[in-house]
């Protein structure tokens, strides 16, 4: 094949037949090198040469990236390579994997734990609560977001936003160590909850391939960190018997009967505050009398729709799908009857959380002999011991034989005169 010295002219120049798929320019000074081009004209430089008895062809690079001196030297350098019995392709794909191995080497250790965090959260949701989620979120949060019931005022940052600036690499026991010291002092209750779900993620980020063996498996879970984060104190929060009355006779006179009935039916059922509050319209079957609950453990539980709790739910307004309906909040259910609540307790000279009225269900039970099972199948727990976990399966109507003897024992307690009015034939209406 005819050679020539390249040129920027010649290169310039140098066209494809359009009867051709490609043509070639082949350069005199330095062996191998050729410029190859196609009638879209599009040339490369190209170095081709024999090795072990085949032509093996190599693209250098187009005439913008490379100048001539610089292709020439190339195929130099290839044909070295040649010379020395190396083949220039295994070379040039070994290159390639090494530098594509360092960038991603780069990558990962530049991978930052608030990036690490999504990532996360995003492949968690689907197994997840929308509570659990949502404290994920909050944890990580910077803050500084306005509040919308209180112009001025902005949102704390989460107990975990000082840790997401960090390198995922730089998330060392130590670290977190100095992170607890501070953070536990402030709020001690939500950074042993932080460190949970830390502890989570650190496990998590562990069994990533490309975050495996960049973050200190002993981060969330050293000894001196747990120290510092302290154990949670057993809470005894529970209404007695004899303080029924007070309660029943402030809850019920809260002026919001959405946020009262919510409180009310929060006793009568012992769920947990979030399944009530996201209880649908479409999860009562007022003819039925039953409830249909999310569950953290079952995903759903049927429960019993009682007598009380079912006056209580068809006296409130069906302003959308949720029956603890709020006009306020953005997701349409009420958010913090907490306040309220804490309000209607210091005027009967009570101390009670929400979470407590779940606890007085569970203790109220007892003066009434309720089987353990009965009480614990209707609040979600999971059963306890061989025989509930694997022969006992209960009805919904024999749970509300019982349950139906605990509110209206509750009811007479509390001082709370209720007589079941006469079921009709007539549905009730769908929400607006």
């Amino acid at each position: 094949m005819a050679k020539v010295a390249f040129t920027a002219g010649r290169i310039q120049n140098f066209t494809c037949p359009t009867d051709q798929g490609q043509a070639f320019l082949w350069d005199s000074t330095a062996p191998g090198l050729g410029l190859r081009t196609t009638p879209a004209g599009k040339p490369s430089f190209i170095f081709q040469a024999p090795y072990q008895g085949k032509d093996i062809r190599i693209t250098i690079g187009r005439p913008s990236a490379w100048s001539i001196a610089e292709a020439q030297s190339k195929a130099r350098e290839l044909q070295r390579q040649i010379d020395e019995g190396r083949d220039p392709r295994e070379l040039k794909r070994k290159a390639i994997a090494s530098e594509k191995a360092l960038k991603a080497e780069e990558a990962a250790n530049a991978l930052t734990v608030s990036e690490a965090w999504k990532i996360y959260l995003e492949e968690r949701r689907p197994f997840w609560g929308e509570r659990n989620y949502q404290d994920h979120i909050k944890m990580a949060s910077q803050g500084g977001i306005p509040r919308k019931r209180r112009p001025g005022v902005v949102t704390k940052a989460g107990a975990l936003a000082e840790l997401m600036p960090l390198r995922l690499v730089e998330l060392t026991s130590e670290r977190v160590e100095q992170w607890a010291e501070k953070e536990a002092k402030e709020r001690p209750a939500r950074v042993r909850l932080a460190q949970r779900l830390l502890k989570a993620f650190v496990r998590w980020a562990d069994t990533q391939p490309n975050m495996k063996g960049r973050v200190d498996t002993n981060a969330a879970s050293s000894k001196k960190a747990k120290e510092l984060v302290g154990r949670a104190k057993l809470k005894n929060d529970y209404l007695q018997r004899e303080q029924l009355p007070a309660w029943f006779e402030h809850v019920r006179a809260i002026n919001n009967p959405v946020i009262s009935g919510y409180l009310q039916c929060l006793l009568l059922t012992g769920a947990r505050r979030e399944e009530l509050a996201t209880l649908k319209w479409t999860d009562v079957d007022f003819q039925w009398h039953g409830m249909t609950l999310n569950d953290k453990i079952t995903d759903t539980r049927p429960v019993p729709l009682t007598p009380y709790v079912k006056s209580l739910l068809r006296g409130l307004p069906r302003r959308n799908q949720w029956v603890f309906s709020s006009q306020t909040s953005a997701s349409g259910h009420i958010t913090t009857p907490n306040i309220a609540h804490q309000q209607a307790c210091e005027l009967a000279g009570l101390k009670l959380t929400l979470h407590g009225l779940r606890r007085s269900f569970a203790s109220l039970c007892e003066w009434l002999e309720i089987p353990g099972g009965i009480s614990a199948q209707i609040q979600g727990h999971a059963p306890q011991g061989v025989r509930e976990q694997n022969y006992i399966r209960r009805s919904l109507d024999l749970l509300r034989v019982h349950h139906e003897r605990i509110e209206a024992w509750i009811l007479d307690h509390g001082n709370v005169k209720f007589s079941p009015p006469a079921e009709t034939a007539s549905t009730d209406p769908t929400p607006d």
